[in-house]
């Protein structure tokens, strides 16, 4: 089983987190609590790939996921946690990334569908999600960050799947797709 250290709590309170919040992380603790069919090394490796996984969270830097990944290892080594876990909450952070995963990646599947589970939110929380992030990129100029968030959900719309995860895919794909289209075209009408 993994050595468990301290959540990185303090980072979620940042003043400049609007969505990438505490409540995110409860969000996704509770989703992986409602997963059936892990073992407990997979499920302590899951619980503590999904607290850190946004423990470094600047909008304006490429390499949020890197950084938080980084945490995560001093973290877990200076806990003892065995290597192959370290190594295994790592990789899955890291998927936070580019969201996509193997197939046969279980836990990256469901690590990266947990992640992405607000896009498929009923519409009033995804507009809620959409204002958050929009917040947290406060210092983009509108124009830009109009036209630069519709590039990413579009990336989203175009991925071979959304949710890696079939439980996951099935619930939320529909609902998901529907809140995609209506924010790319909220947009990007003139």
């Amino acid at each position: 089983m993994i050595v468990h250290p301290d959540p990185p709590r303090a980072a979620y309170q940042e003043a400049h987190r609007r969505y990438h919040t505490q409540a995110h992380i409860d969000d996704c603790l509770a989703r992986l609590a409602a997963v059936d069919g892990l073992g407990d090394r997979e499920r302590d490796l899951l619980v503590q790939a999904i607290w850190w996984h946004d423990a470094v969270y600047d909008p304006l830097r490429p390499d949020n996921e890197a950084r938080s990944a980084d945490l995560a290892r001093e973290a877990l080594a200076a806990a003892e946690a065995p290597e192959a876990d370290i190594a295994e909450v790592e990789r899955l952070i890291l998927l936070t990334k580019g969201h996509t995963v193997e197939a046969g990646d279980r836990l990256g599947a469901l690590m990266v569908s947990i992640d992405l589970s607000i896009l498929g939110a009923a519409p009033e929380a995804y507009a809620a999600y959409a204002q958050a992030i929009r917040e947290e990129y406060a210092a983009v100029p509108e124009e830009i960050y109009r036209a630069g968030r519709a590039r990413v959900l579009e990336s989203f719309l175009a991925a071979p799947v959304l949710f890696p995860d079939p439980a996951f895919a099935k619930a939320l794909d529909a609902q998901a797709l529907r809140n995609l289209a209506a924010e790319i075209a909220e947009l990007t009408r003139a």
